[in-house]
């Protein structure tokens, strides 16, 4: 059954961004008749940390919101990267880059592209220049892209045209990258709604591409409005009192209510008060 979800990386405690994110992910689901599926995106393994994972989980379980089990983990997916990816690579689709971060900055983006986009320099490098820059470093698998532009659908922003660079599917140290995971897990879930934060957005053409040259239909959007501190910046644990640690779930509720218009205190209760139409498109500046 085609479902939605919401997909935090264990790197840090929720703050009250990413609840109401939660939560409206929870609402786009249940709004719309789909299960609600919890995924645990913990690829950076430096970073994650099981702790974070459970405290975040018992953050969503003392709002209210309930989820379809199992809550998935994508450090336990790595067959369905490599198979994704040796599929991508049988049928052309990606190709060797030896470029480091640097050079890439560096370098002169191809014209119409965004500034720091890849350049396109191994892309059609031979076999004698690729086994010799092999010698000098293990590459990154990057995919082909055969179209540079690509539009998706989002409920809050309309028709989003982006562009799509041969973007990173595994890295020089053979960890699977972000955007093949997001994508695969996305579609061997079901998942057809996407909803998270409009920090993301520009990253959705290329990730619904990427869906596209998998033989899945790409799913659709939304990107919610920010959650930012007084001086306009993102929100973060650094801006005081702004995690259910510090606030209680009924806080926290009454703050995310008020920031979209509503009273609701539940999920149930949002279901009956919050409609598309009414759902703020500018970002909520948090004021405790």
């Amino acid at each position: 059954m085609p479902a939605g979800r919401f997909a935090p990386s264990p790197s840090g405690d929720l703050h009250l961004g990413n609840l109401r994110t939660a939560i409206l992910a929870w609402w786009f689901a249940r709004s719309t008749g789909r299960p609600f599926l919890v995924r645990v995106e913990d690829l950076d393994r430096q970073r994650s940390r099981p702790e974070f994972e459970a405290s975040q989980l018992a953050d969503l379980a003392a709002l209210g919101l309930a989820w379809e089990e199992p809550v998935v983990r994508q450090s336990e997916r790595d067959p369905l990267y490599a198979a994704a990816l040796e599929r991508l690579t049988a049928e052309g689709l990606t190709f060797e880059c030896f470029c480091t971060r640097r050079e890439i900055a560096e370098a002169v983006s191809a014209p119409h592209a965004p500034p720091g986009s890849y350049p396109g320099t191994c892309r059609d490098l031979d076999e004698a220049e690729r086994a010799a820059r092999r010698a000098e470093r293990a590459p990154a698998l990057r995919l082909r892209a055969r179209e540079r532009a690509w539009t998706i659908r989002d409920a809050l922003h309309g028709d989003v045209t982006g562009h799509v660079d041969d973007l990173v599917l595994r890295r020089g140290d053979g960890a699977h990258a972000y955007n093949l995971a997001v994508v695969v897990d996305d579609a061997d879930q079901g998942v057809d709604q996407v909803v998270r934060g409009d920090d993301l957005l520009h990253a959705a053409p290329a990730q619904a591409y990427l869906t596209h040259e998998l033989g899945v239909a790409p799913p659709t959007y939304a990107h919610v409005s920010l959650a930012l501190n007084a001086e306009g910046r993102r929100l973060a644990k650094r801006d005081g009192p702004v995690t259910l640690r510090d606030l209680s779930p009924e806080r926290a509720w009454d703050l995310i209510g008020a920031s979209l218009g509503v009273g609701a205190t539940s999920p149930e209760a949002l279901l009956d008060e919050l409609d598309l139409a009414s759902l703020p498109r500018e970002p909520w500046v948090v004021s405790l």
